[in-house]
């Protein structure tokens, strides 16, 4: 009776779990549709942005701006992980954070000085866990990230990369994300944000001037239309130009990896809530079996009980 009630109970526990997870398997389908689609659409403005800077390199005989040269002799280096603000979504956030640690003790090896910088509360919760030194955090809204929090991170992180060395500055951005493939792949990417390594038409290869670029490209700024490059005027020069452009590009790249993380985000919990609702069902199926074998059991043992009174009863009598 005692084994019943016990198999009663895991199975009414698991049947509520199991309405939880099919809820969340719900909601996540209903919203994963709209973060594809938002990330889709992201991606033309970022190509927008490209062809203004891929036109001033073609017009700009000697580029020394910041942005696209590279300070050697400063070791410090900052990346950005971006992990997920809830949980329920599979290995989403642990392969960032495999990615990130991984990344990390590659820049160690190098000697290099790698700076935390962290986006969603669940990277955030593992860091602190483990003391680790965190520069700056942003949280809320990972599956649906808005323009303002990419502008937030990106003034943030360029910031920190126009500091002078000798004031805590860094010489490399690097982004840590999830690139949303299809519904049932999803990979982790690094992307060399900053410098920006530019192309000029001249020497492009062939097909990069077909291809489009992947999201977890190194940072080569890469989509040329054609090898015939348009005649410009910039007023008021090259050079102020690329002061106004660059920062924008680099926030509509952080923007557009905020966006294809939230909807592999998305597509994770999804199909997590469908495994762990199937995984459910099934431990439901097998307690039953189990319950109603034990009450079974139970009966046969009443039964055979009964039968041997009766049978004692009888033998007494005679």
């Amino acid at each position: 009776m005692a084994s019943q009630l016990a198999f009663k109970s895991r199975i009414a526990s698991t049947r509520a779990l199991e309405k939880i997870f099919n809820a969340q398997e719900m909601i996540a389908s209903s919203h994963i549709a709209k973060a594809r689609t938002v990330a889709l659409d992201a991606k033309p403005y970022s190509d927008a942005i490209f062809d203004a800077v891929q036109a001033l390199v073609a017009h700009t005989d000697d580029i020394r701006h910041p942005i696209v040269r590279k300070n050697e002799k400063n070791p410090r280096v900052a990346v950005l992980a971006l992990t997920a603000d809830r949980g329920m979504a599979g290995a989403y956030t642990s392969s960032v954070i495999r990615e990130t640690e991984s990344l990390l003790e590659r820049l160690d090896r190098q000697g290099r000085q790698p700076e935390l910088f962290v986006y969603g509360r669940r990277g955030i919760s593992y860091y602190k866990y483990r003391n680790r030194d965190i520069a700056r955090t942003w949280e809320g809204e990972s599956d649906r990230p808005g323009v303002n929090v990419a502008r937030e991170i990106s003034d943030a992180l360029l910031e920190t990369y126009m500091t002078p060395a000798e004031k805590g500055g860094v010489s490399e951005l690097y982004i840590v994300f999830t690139e949303f493939i299809n519904m049932v792949v999803q990979k982790v990417r690094v992307l060399r944000m900053l410098p920006l390594e530019l192309v000029r038409p001249d020497e492009e290869d062939p097909q990069q001037a077909v291809d489009s670029p992947e999201p977890g490209d190194q940072g080569t700024v890469g989509e040329p239309g054609s090898h015939y490059a348009a005649l410009y005027d910039f007023e008021p020069s090259p050079q102020e130009v690329l002061d106004a452009v660059l920062p924008k590009y680099i926030q509509s790249r952080i923007h557009e990896c905020l966006l294809t993380s939230a909807a592999s985000e998305t597509a994770s919990r999804q199909n997590a809530m469908h495994t762990a609702t199937d995984n459910a069902r099934s431990l439901i199926d097998d307690l039953t079996r189990k319950l109603n074998a034990s009450r079974q059991a139970s009966i046969t043992q009443e039964l055979t009980e009964i039968v041997g009174s009766a049978d004692a009863l009888n033998k007494e009598e005679e």
